[in-house]
């Protein structure tokens, strides 16, 4: 096969690619804080000491992690429809990157919210704090700290996961990369780079948890 290489065309096309990878960025840090906040209430009422509170949480959590990321964000663009609940595709997949990422996120903060000892949650009620404070201080600070890597892990994954929203015409760096090859028929050029625009990404994510890891976590536990 004489098959030649030539990646004038995708530099030709820089500027979308670069807009493309902007709306993958947004989608993912917009998906990760609505996934930490349903994470973190999640774990809240998770921990509840009442069955009928808990189940609807563990429903959630078990509904969500035993179906794929595509049947989910299909059924919120194109079953709610039905039901009156019109959203775009950029709402849309910032919905379904956040209902996702909270379900694993749930699983991971409790995880990490058991293993504080109870002793120190007693010695938070005896020293005279609220409840929702020995909640913030005591137990959901040493337990992020505790998940953390696991938890960047999972968000990392998250912001990957984002090339699927492509499925509903959410702008991004794929959707931007189908219509380059589309126009330019140059497949190898475009998907060799966009996956390293995708590694370039994943590293810039790891970077900046690291440094949020060494400004908000980095404090003797002894």
């Amino acid at each position: 096969m004489g098959y030649t290489f030539d990646f004038g065309a995708v530099f030709d096309r820089a500027p979308e690619l670069f807009w493309g990878s902007l709306g993958t960025l947004g989608l993912a840090f917009a998906g990760m804080l609505l996934a930490l906040v349903i994470g973190i209430l999640g774990v809240a009422v998770r921990t509840s000491k009442i069955a009928w509170v808990r189940a609807p949480v563990i429903a959630f959590v078990e509904i969500v992690r035993n179906t794929p990321f595509l049947v989910q964000i299909f059924f919120i663009y194109f079953a709610l429809p039905l039901m009156g609940i019109r959203l775009n595709p950029t709402i849309t997949a910032i919905i379904a990157l956040g209902i996702n990422g909270g379900a694993y996120a749930i699983e991971i903060i409790r995880g990490g919210v058991e293993s504080i000892s109870k002793g120190q949650i007693e010695a938070g009620f005896a020293l005279g704090l609220h409840k929702a404070d020995v909640f913030r201080l005591i137990v959901l600070k040493p337990a992020l700290r505790a998940i953390y890597p696991s938890l960047t892990s999972q968000f990392v994954m998250l912001t990957l996961t984002t090339s699927v929203c492509t499925s509903i015409a959410a702008y991004e760096l794929t959707s931007a990369a189908q219509r380059i090859e589309s126009d330019t028929f140059r497949s190898f050029e475009v998907y060799f780079t966009v996956t390293a625009i995708y590694l370039v990404i994943s590293s810039l994510m790891m970077g900046i948890f690291a440094l949020i890891s060494r400004s908000y976590f980095n404090y003797p536990t002894r």
